[in-house]
């Protein structure tokens, strides 16, 4: 015989501190979007593109059976020894990439920072400096990359003695800055101000102990 049973629920707001905890993790683990992170990509091929950094891409099948292509940027995170984040590509000297970096992101001394050291190292070679980033092994950070430089020099010219350690350096050193920058867009949007936020948009209820209902 059927039954009807009435049940009690509960916006966000209304749950006691405990039971929102659990709302959150709910959250958190199931209904946080798998994509949170292409925002930091999308600037990350900008900043690629003003540094003279072609981005490597790899096909991606789509659900509707057709294909596009997507960066070579992967990361890890962020709780373990050994996250982070690296890429694929070449690189070659941008003309005004310094300048151009101010432009784009005038308030990151560390971009600032790492544009100059390019630059530097380009100078002191005659602006002759090329490199092929590729990823190694199994995980993701920035020693994952390996990094072969060469000088395009039309009388064969060699590179100076620390010009392949300085750009590879400075390449990692993008690597790192992408992993922060991925850390601190994970970090606010699983805040419990945010989560909260998006629990109240979407009108998710719960029962009085913070599980979700429906």
């Amino acid at each position: 015989m059927a039954e009807i049973i009435e049940t009690t629920v509960y916006s966000l707001a209304e749950l006691s501190e405990a039971a929102k905890e659990r709302a959150r993790d709910w959250y958190r683990q199931g209904a946080f979007d798998d994509d949170w992170y292409w925002a930091v990509y999308a600037d990350f091929e900008q900043i690629c593109e003003i540094l003279g950094i072609a981005l490597a891409s790899v096909p991606v099948r789509l659900h509707g059976g057709g294909t596009r292509r997507t960066p070579c940027i992967w990361f890890s995170g962020f709780a373990s020894q050994g996250d982070g984040a690296c890429f694929e590509g070449d690189y070659s000297y941008a003309r005004g990439s310094a300048s151009a970096v101010r432009a784009y992101a005038p308030k990151d001394e560390e971009l600032h920072r790492i544009a100059d050291a390019l630059l530097t190292i380009q100078w002191s070679n005659f602006f002759q400096l090329g490199a092929r980033i590729t990823h190694r092994g199994r995980y993701y950070h920035e020693y994952s990359m390996e990094i072969g430089v060469e000088r395009d020099s039309p009388v064969y010219q060699a590179m100076t003695s620390t010009a392949e350690d300085d750009v590879a350096e400075a390449l990692r050193d993008l690597a790192r800055w992408l992993y922060g920058k991925l850390e601190d867009e994970y970090d606010y949007l699983t805040s419990d101000e945010t989560v909260d936020e998006a629990i109240a948009a979407n009108g998710y209820s719960f029962t009085e102990d913070g599980e979700r209902f429906g």
